[in-house]
């Protein structure tokens, strides 16, 4: 029997989102003290109309000092939803470790018709969290933080024995899980963030965030015509910054696969299929970029890359059924009769480029230890507390985004 005194096998998962009422998600949040999740297009919005992403609140560290969050197997699960690109980024992370047997993960789902209470677990018996018993995701955020008003987001890492958030700190989770967790890793885990090059792959991470990463959000969210025109053109020049990167680099930092990889690929695999359709007029598609679209075909081809994040399920995902009206989305029309493995198939010309054409992954030294590879994160303009810390125009880099300063060392 389930949870509720019902046979779990009796519904499926979309019966059960279905099911799942904006009454039902009321009363629920009535029981355990939860507030309607805020608006980010009213309280992230700056005097100019622009679009100001709140800071992540929960960004304590993983690390070795006093302090500092310990990593240990069996007591994180990674919550996220399938279409937030920044919530793909550390279950990609996690599988190309080998730590699924170390990290847990759920999937959240919208909390009634209307998702007036945020994150919740639309698609589970009793819509309730199977691993925690909680009914909506900012439940852990009230048990860690009583008195946090911001929204409950995704990725979020929750410790399931306490039953509270930790960290919700994309912009260096994946790295934690990259080097703190690394006496958990696969014998033969690729390293993501060589101690040596810590230091470039941050602050080109850094500027991915608001130029690349946050560039659909910023034209999605913004408020007037002034932030947008500024958004769509530093996204589109970014692109082509991009473009001119891969024309010479197998991967971003050369012929290995890298923590950044990670981050541009679940932006640029959903433009084409999701992102589109909320920011008006498209400059030019994603697959229309030569190299881009060769590079993510390749990263698409590797599992961890594709069974967490890929076109075909983010194309589909969430399309009504049974469609009466005459005018029907793009996604509805087209993209349901479109044969993505055929549109995705890796090529193979991007080897030509690599040193290691057979080798996609750096590996670790032979012996190195935890001691030798650990070392301290670093810290992100992206949380601070300012507003104008966090203006997308503190996006800079001491070598332009089109030029790799690593080539030839990685």
């Amino acid at each position: 029997m389930g949870c509720c005194g019902f046979d779990a096998q009796e519904q499926s998962a979309e019966e059960l989102l279905s099911s799942y009422t904006d009454e039902e998600a009321e009363k629920y949040a009535q029981e355990v003290g939860v507030k309607p999740r805020p608006n980010e297009t009213i309280s992230e919005i700056d005097e100019t109309g622009a679009f100001i992403r709140q800071p992540n609140s929960f960004i304590q560290k993983f690390g070795d000092k006093e302090g500092d969050l310990k990593a240990e197997a069996g007591r994180y699960a990674i919550y996220w939803a399938v279409g937030c690109n920044w919530s793909n980024r550390p279950v990609i992370v996690r599988d190309l470790l080998g730590l699924q047997g170390v990290i847990k993960d759920h999937l959240v789902t919208p909390s009634g018709k209307t998702n007036k209470y945020g994150h919740g677990f639309g698609d589970q018996p009793g819509h309730k969290d199977p691993l925690t018993g909680a009914d909506f995701l900012s439940e852990f955020y009230k048990r860690a933080k009583p008195d946090y008003t911001g929204r409950a987001t995704t990725p979020t890492l929750v410790d399931i024995i306490e039953k509270k958030a930790v960290n919700n700190d994309y912009h260096r989770l994946t790295n934690y899980l990259e080097v703190q967790f690394r006496p958990f890793q696969a014998e033969d885990a690729p390293d993501l963030y060589p101690k040596q090059f810590r230091k470039e792959i941050d602050e080109f991470n850094d500027w991915l965030f608001p130029h690349v990463n946050n560039g659909h959000y910023r034209m999605a969210f913004c408020q007037s015509p002034e932030a947008y025109d500024e958004a769509y053109e530093d996204f589109y020049e970014s692109l082509d910054k991009l473009e001119k990167r891969l024309e010479t680099n197998r991967f971003l930092f050369g012929d290995y696969i890298t923590d950044s990889d990670v981050r541009a690929y679940v932006t640029l695999v959903r433009w084409d299929v999701g992102y589109y359709r909320n920011i008006g007029p498209v400059k030019k598609p994603i697959k229309d970029y030569k190299n881009i679209w060769g590079y993510l075909r390749e990263l698409n081809a590797i599992p961890a890359f594709h069974n967490n994040s890929n076109a075909r399920t983010l194309a589909l995902n969430g399309l009504p059924k049974d469609n009466k009206k005459l005018f029907k989305s793009y996604n509805e029309r087209i993209l349901t009769k479109v044969d993505f493995d055929k549109l995705w198939a890796d090529d193979g010309e991007r080897r030509k480029l690599s040193r290691t054409p057979d080798e996609v992954f750096l590996r670790h030294k032979p012996g190195e230890t935890y001691e030798e590879y650990a070392g301290e994160i670093s810290d992100t303009i992206w949380n601070s507390s300012s507003w104008e810390d966090r203006n997308p125009k503190n996006g800079t880099l001491s070598v332009d985004a089109s030029i790799n300063p690593l080539k030839g060392l990685l």
